[in-house]
């Protein structure tokens, strides 16, 4: 079921109802209400999806239980080994088999073996990378004990299948998001009205500046080898945008729609586009990722700990398991690999932590300087999305080398939307996140937001992709 769809549209305001004025009365009815209306959202797609959640649901519960009880060590261990390798089977299975079995074919043909290919037909279930990481969370700091397993299935089952975030993100640790769901929950108009304006907010990133960035994008994407230079920089500019109103949007939609039901879920994106470095993009972009990356994965590699060679080794892991975790394919790992170059300057001289307040804070405008250094990080982020965005790494050398041609003739696209009409969008959404890029989200708090909702809702009515629903990026990852 997409955000974006009128199915979500009649489905939401009933779950609101039958959540506030049904099951209002008991905590265990409300969370009930929670995981069947969850189920019914995933399985909207393929009801076979719900066999895997399901499983994987089951498993870390009676982990979580066994570890409350057991103090052998060797025990708790074995456990917490069963639970990872489990669960990142299962996602490694669905994610990444055919990835494996055609590198492992290509590898040896290159020797001159040849061997048959046995890729299967495989359904990659919507958001298992989300669900796999949440839950894994859960086992994690129950076996570290900064977590007191819950005795309710069915508080488990509701921190599992959320279905705001469900299908992508935020990823949320479970010393969060389960605890809401054990405390009794009260509906308050001002937090309900504050998630509605932020789930126009993310609707207006998703369907006006997403969506319409999209068909610039797939056009110029598709097509790259008959474009100029100018065109093909403008093409990796609005899948810039592109990626980040469709994501952020989402993030945006997921946090409004919880905070209709008195659950808070993280903020997952900080205006990242106006990061003055790479270290500050990746406190901005995708936080709940970064974070979880680096409490299970930097820290338990020793973090920064040890010399600076280790180090840098660590945090070169996170940024190509990070790729890797997006999806099967090359691209993204040389993706992973160009933001550890970017980084590892930084984090080498010790300048990694250096930007960490709201960039001209109390200021109009930048300085010149600042200025420059978000533009440069803008130049460096996109760059890197040139690979993500394409099909294969050949494609987006091919892509590059076009660009570097340096041939700044405007193509014609041959889209029904008017050539021009995207850049004031991608100018407003700029103008008003760098106006309130102080606060959660611009419409979170003003005595005007009224004007600005109605504004915004105006902007979606007009300019909103309704005719061919798109799903979201990150839904395949």
């Amino acid at each position: 079921m997409l955000f974006n769809s009128l199915d979500f549209a009649v489905f939401l305001p009933l779950v609101f109802v039958l959540y506030w004025f049904v099951a209002n009365k008991s905590l265990r009815l409300q969370n009930l209400l929670i995981v069947i209306a969850s189920y019914i959202f995933y399985g909207w797609w393929d009801w076979r999806f719900l066999i895997l959640i399901v499983f994987s649901t089951c498993l870390d519960f009676i982990i979580g239980t066994r570890l409350r009880t057991e103090d052998r060590n060797v025990v708790r261990k074995r456990l917490l080994w069963t639970s990872i390798c489990v669960n990142l089977g299962l996602l490694g299975f669905f994610k990444y088999y055919n990835f494996f079995v055609e590198n492992f074919v290509e590898g040896f043909r290159f020797f001159g073996y040849q061997l048959d290919s046995y890729s299967l037909i495989i359904i990659l279930p919507v958001g298992i990378s989300f669900y796999t990481f949440q839950t894994l969370s859960y086992t994690i700091d129950v076996y570290k004990r900064k977590l007191e397993p819950t005795h309710d299935f069915i508080q488990f089952c509701a921190f599992v299948s959320f279905f705001p975030q469900l299908v992508a993100g935020p990823i949320e640790r479970a010393t969060n998001l389960l605890p809401q769901f054990s405390r009794k929950r009260n509906f308050d108009a001002t937090n309900a009205d504050i998630g509605l304006r932020q789930i126009i907010w993310g609707l207006f990133k998703k369907v006006v500046i997403a969506d319409s960035c999209a068909q610039y994008a797939n056009e110029i994407f598709t097509y790259y080898d008959t474009h100029s230079s100018l065109t093909l920089v403008i093409g990796a500019i609005c899948f810039a945008f592109q990626i980040y109103g469709d994501f952020s949007g989402y993030s945006d939609i997921a946090i409004g729609t919880a905070r209709l039901f008195d659950i808070s879920l993280m903020k997952n994106f900080k205006y990242p586009y106006f990061s003055r470095d790479i270290a500050e993009f990746w406190r901005r972009w995708h936080i709940s990722l970064s974070n979880w990356f680096r409490d299970y994965v930097y820290f338990p590699l020793g973090g920064s700990r040890g010399s600076k060679g280790k180090t840098l080794c660590n945090v070169a892991v996170v940024f190509l398991l990070s790729g890797f975790w997006h999806g099967a394919n090359w691209t993204f790992i040389v993706w992973g690999a160009l933001h550890t170059l970017f980084f590892l300057p930084a984090r080498y001289l010790e300048r990694h932590q250096k930007y960490k307040d709201v960039v001209a804070e109390g200021k109009v405008m930048p300085n010149v300087k600042e200025l420059l250094l978000i533009v440069l990080n803008f130049i460096l982020v996109t760059f890197a999305w040139i690979f993500f965005r394409a099909a294969s790494v050949s494609q987006a050398m091919a892509y590059i080398k076009r660009i570097l041609a340096f041939d700044f003739s405007l193509d014609r696209l041959k889209i029904e939307r008017f050539p021009f009409e995207i850049f004031p969008l991608i100018a407003l959404l700029v103008g008003i996140e760098w106006i309130y890029r102080n606060k959660e989200f611009p419409l979170y708090s003003d005595s005007k937001y009224q004007h600005k909702a109605i504004l915004i809702i105006f902007c979606i009515m007009l300019f909103g992709s309704f005719t061919d629903l798109n799903d979201f990026i990150y839904f395949q990852f």
